[in-house]
């Protein structure tokens, strides 16, 4: 085999037939959010579920992992076709527990995390623990998939999150894919009748301008919660994910792990000799 691995090689049989598919689920917000009940409803649809989620929000938490506290999972339920475990670390920890201990045995044919509260756009995707746990899952041989709703309201409404998940879960199922994949997608707010489709598009490149508000508290001691805003680096380009969901597009990035940047790997040799 060439070095390029294909998903529907390495699955075999379990393309045909969705009872034999095995999909972990994840996400940052805990796993008793809304976006996890409607990653579950994504998931069902192709196959058994296991849930391995933290016990609390762990927005923000990239690819950290526990290393210096002991770490409980917890069964939360179970019922036909998908079992829930909270897990007390980090998104990549809950998809390490999975891998490593509870489904050791078994083989895994997808990766689902979210579906997350806020976008995941742009420079979002590095600091995301949603897309972090969707990252560390591609690292097992399975495809993965980060979903995010723009949308941080307790009310938001995940239906065309759901739609939008099934409908590229079951293009990765159906089609021939190569290895490592991990996509990032994002859902604009909207009805399902709202959205305009989807956009494969490429990462924009914004970034965060940071604010740090400094407060005291009763006793005299300073304590900052930090906030910002998002600057949009190239606003008027039109084939990012920002531009994407400004106008009512599902925006899927495919993304990787490879950091190095090529152009300045060529550049710098005319420098640093």
């Amino acid at each position: 085999m060439k070095k390029a691995r294909y998903y529907s090689y390495l699955c075999g049989k379990t393309i045909g037939k969705m009872n034999e598919r095995l999909i972990l689920v994840t996400n940052d917000d805990g796993y008793d959010s809304k976006g996890m009940e409607a990653a579950i409803e994504v998931a069902r649809a192709f196959g058994r579920v296991v849930v391995v989620a933290p016990e609390t929000t762990q927005s923000g938490m990239s690819q950290a992992i526990t290393m210096y506290n002991p770490l409980y999972l917890r069964r939360i339920r179970e019922e036909e076709g998908v079992a829930v475990y909270a897990f007390s670390g980090t998104p990549v920890d809950c998809v390490k527990m999975a891998f490593d201990y509870l489904l050791r045995d078994e083989r895994v044919d997808m990766v689902i995390s979210g579906v997350n509260h806020g976008s995941n756009s742009a420079v979002n995707v590095l600091y995301s623990g949603t897309m972090g746990a969707a990252i560390e899952g591609s690292f097992y041989g399975c495809p993965a998939v980060g979903l995010s709703l723009d949308d941080h309201g307790a009310d938001a409404d995940f239906a065309a999150a759901v739609v939008y998940g099934r409908r590229i879960v079951g293009d990765i199922f159906a089609a021939e894919v190569e290895l490592p994949l991990c996509l990032n997608v994002n859902v604009p707010v909207g009805s399902v009748g709202e959205l305009k489709g989807m956009k494969l598009c490429r990462q924009n490149r914004g970034f965060w301008r940071e604010e740090f508000y400094r407060h005291e508290d009763p006793r005299g001691r300073e304590y900052f919660w930090l906030t910002g805003e998002f600057v949009n680096g190239e606003p008027e380009a039109t084939d990012t994910d920002e531009w994407a969901l400004a106008n009512k597009y599902v925006a899927v990035v495919p993304v990787q792990v490879d950091l190095t940047d090529y152009r300045q790997l060529k550049n710098l040799t005319k420098v640093l000799k």
